[in-house]
């Protein structure tokens, strides 16, 4: 059992989507873009106890909070007329011998296909059923479907949730109905909380998964344990009964109970004696809701006895302990799909792996959102959702395909996390090699430390470092990530013009130095003093000690190997990052001024302010862009 396909129109930024989800999958993409909404909207359309809250959407689940009545003029035919949309019905042009008034009742549609269905929901759900071709992603239709046997083929679902405005209710309505009632039937066919709950859809939104999960809130991971095993905890009464008996700080000798005794007595000056009044305190608002809200379970911590809330436990314990509950709910599900907000929140690396995994191998289907390069490494390229979303509302998925250099295991052994940051940065600034990679940030970090309003290290400015692994790897490189929506960039040596055009067809801005390498370019490009300062300090290899006895007195040319034996290791990145403004080559300097001014322009009047304090010349000079 997974959701095969999900479309949307009309709920909260999303205008109109349709995405085709895998058995397993990681939802990414910029903030703002959709992929929460993505799985509020699955909320909406499956899950059991999502339209017990009432009302079940509000204003701000419209697409641009518009959710009135809306009259507009059409043609005879039914067709809208463009343009001539109005708000109100007296601003209808009145219609002509070709038109007519209708009135545009704006709706929330969220349709979604359930495929792979189990024994159980075939047998509910028969009369419902239609088949679903996982080859080409949509229903077969053909005559006589029953008499298909081929593997690709499979019984599924359709389910549509909408939401609307009544107007003469003045509230907000929303119901789920079998999609195909909608348009073969005379009436729709409500699709009932007790049919979702056969869906076996759950949505752990972070909040909930992290310190609501051992109380009994309705939603928690608790409830949602209790109600798949049918258990109804019978306790609320005698719980409240024992409650409602116990009067805090009664005492005298506390002096609480005499300063209500004050207050009711000045009460009882303004009101009849019969009213009542009589102040004291209580434990609870002595109501079951409230009971759920503040019970919690607690948990011993170390080897004392003394118990806590746990949720003031250590991280490494929550997160066992909600690992050790998702699989309670799969166990007693078997068939459950799983929808779950960044399970990376507050959680250690190798964590965030292990409770991907988990859930994984528990769920019939597992639906993430993630902004952790860790939890996209456990997932592959083809279940790796990235999400863009234009101007006017409409949201896609863009497909991922790595370029020729990049084979897959390259992929799986070195380059999978690097890669992944890629996917969730806004901008990348894809290298050469593994120096550049490493060396270029430093810098900007570095002149940013020193003269934080002249410069921008590429964190701030929302770039992620990408190493292509060589100069004819950075076209490939640059268009796969530009293809996705990134704004892109490169840093290289200097290029034959075959290449270089092939690299400025991809990226915005290419920063091209005239050396034939990294290391040629530092060492050339800072003073005599820093190269002597680092020389002193570093811990020279042996075999290079012995080739520069005093490398002090012949700094260039011993740190010139230096580079080269350390090249991809940091070398070049600890020299430039203990160097000042003037020991940094200039080359760098305005490579880093260049690319704040791509990423964050100043108003042209005040463009003059982004000029270097120490007059360091054209922004642009030994640097070659391609804008």
């Amino acid at each position: 059992m997974r959701v095969a396909s999900l479309t949307i129109e009309n709920y909260r930024g999303i205008k109109k989507a349709v995405i085709l989800l895998p058995k397993h999958g990681v939802l990414i993409g910029d903030n703002n873009t959709g992929k929460t909404t993505i799985l509020e909207a699955l909320d909406l359309a499956l899950g059991p106890d999502r339209l017990n809250r009432q009302p079940p959407i509000d204003e701000h689940d419209f697409f641009r909070g518009k959710y009135a009545a809306k009259a507009i003029a059409v043609k005879a035919d039914g067709d809208p007329i463009e343009a001539a949309e109005a708000e109100l019905a007296k601003d209808v042009p009145s219609p002509g011998e070709d038109e007519k008034a209708a009135v545009e009742k704006p709706r929330i549609e969220i349709t979604v296909t359930v495929a792979d269905l189990t024994k159980e929901q075939k047998a509910k759900f028969g009369d419902y059923v239609e088949f679903w071709d996982a080859t080409t992603d949509s229903f077969y239709d053909q005559p006589n479907p029953a008499g298909v046997d081929a593997a690709h083929i499979t019984e599924a679902l359709r389910v549509t949730f909408h939401g609307w405005y009544d107007e003469e209710e003045d509230d907000f309505e929303g119901r789920t109905f079998f999609t195909r009632s909608l348009t073969e039937g005379d009436r729709p066919e409500p699709f009932s909380r007790r049919d979702k709950q056969v869906c076996g859809f759950l949505y752990l939104r972070s909040l909930r998964t992290g310190s609501r999960a051992l109380s009994l809130e309705r939603g928690s991971l608790l409830d949602i344990i209790l109600r798949l095993k049918e258990v109804r905890p019978q306790m609320w009464e005698d719980t409240l009964g024992t409650l409602s008996a116990i009067l805090v700080a009664s005492d005298p000798d506390l002096g609480i109970s005499p300063v209500l005794e004050s207050i009711d007595a000045a009460l009882k000056k303004y009101v009849p004696k019969e009213w009542g009044v009589e102040p004291h305190l209580k434990v609870s608002n002595l109501t079951r809701e409230h009971l759920r809200k503040v019970i919690t379970a607690f948990v011993a911590t170390g080897d004392t006895g003394h118990a806590a809330p746990y949720y003031r436990q250590g991280t490494g314990t929550i997160n066992m302990l909600v690992l050790a509950m998702l699989s309670q709910i799969a166990e007693g599900k078997q068939n459950v799909i799983f929808a779950m907000e960044e399970p990376e929140t507050a959680i250690p690396p190798y964590a965030q792996k292990r409770i991907v995994h988990e859930v994984r191998k528990l769920a019939s289907q597992t639906l993430f959102t993630s902004h952790s390069p860790y939890v996209l490494e456990e997932f592959a390229v083809e279940e790796t959702i990235v999400l863009g979303r234009d101007s006017e509302g409409i949201l896609g998925r863009k497909h991922i395909t790595l370029p020729d250099n990049v084979k897959l295991k390259r992929y799986r052994q070195e380059f999978r996390t690097r890669f992944c940051e890629g996917l969730l940065a806004r901008r990348v600034l894809i290298t050469e090699g593994a120096t550049e990679a490493s060396a270029f940030p430093v810098a900007c970090r570095r002149l940013a430390e020193l003269k934080p309003d002249t410069y921008s290290s590429l964190e701030a400015l929302g770039i992620c470092t990408v190493d292509a692994g060589s100069e004819s790897s950075i076209p490939g490189m640059a268009q796969l990530y530009r293809g996705l929506g990134k704004h892109t960039f490169a840093v290289c040596d200097k290029q034959d013009d075959g290449t270089k055009a092939l690299i400025e067809a991809q990226v915005e801005l290419l920063l091209m130095h005239e050396e034939s390498g990294f290391e040629n370019l530092v060492l050339k490009g800072t003073i005599e003093e820093a190269l002597k300062r680092f020389a002193k300090v570093i811990d020279w290899p042996p075999h290079l000690k012995a080739k520069h006895p005093d490398p002090e007195s012949q700094a260039a040319a011993a740190l010139a190997d230096y580079f080269v034996w350390s090249k991809g290791s940091w070398g070049i990145a600890d020299f430039l990052a203990q160097c000042s403004e003037a020991e940094i080559p200039e080359w760098l300097r305005q490579a880093c001024l260049k690319l704040k001014k791509t990423c964050a322009p100043l108003p042209a009047a005040t463009g003059a302010a982004a000029a270097p304090a120490d007059g360091g010349g054209d922004p642009g000079a030994g640097v070659d862009a391609a804008d």
